[in-house]
């Protein structure tokens, strides 16, 4: 009944295992048993051209875009600030002019210094 696993939020060890399902009884946590490897799946984000955008990288605007919500647009060539890969619709998270906005892929290159 008691295994080896301990709970990921108490950290207890009185732990329910069943076929690849685990119950913490003193908290009623319940989680799958996945290997590590299925449950970080690794995304893989790349700009227009085809190359693998990373955290950190420097991209560019490939066309003028207009900014939903305002009248500004962002050039073709405006280059960002270091990004950031996020979940979602709208895979980037950088500062252009000033401002903090989510962008997609599609309307980036990498800038390569």
């Amino acid at each position: 009944m008691a295994d080896t696993t301990t709970c990921p939020l108490c950290e207890m060890t009185e732990i329910l295992t069943t076929d690849l399902h685990h119950e913490c009884l003193t908290c009623g946590h319940e989680w799958d048993d996945a290997p590590a490897e299925e449950t970080a799946a690794t995304r893989v984000v790349k700009d227009a051209y085809g190359n693998v955008l990373a955290d950190g990288d420097v991209v560019a605007m490939i066309k003028d875009l207009k900014l939903g919500g305002t009248s500004q647009v962002l050039k073709t060539g405006t280059k960002s600030k270091p990004i950031r890969l996020v979940d979602g619709d709208h895979e980037i998270a950088c500062r252009m002019d000033g401002m903090s906005i989510a962008l997609k892929a599609m309307y980036v290159k990498k800038v390569v210094d």
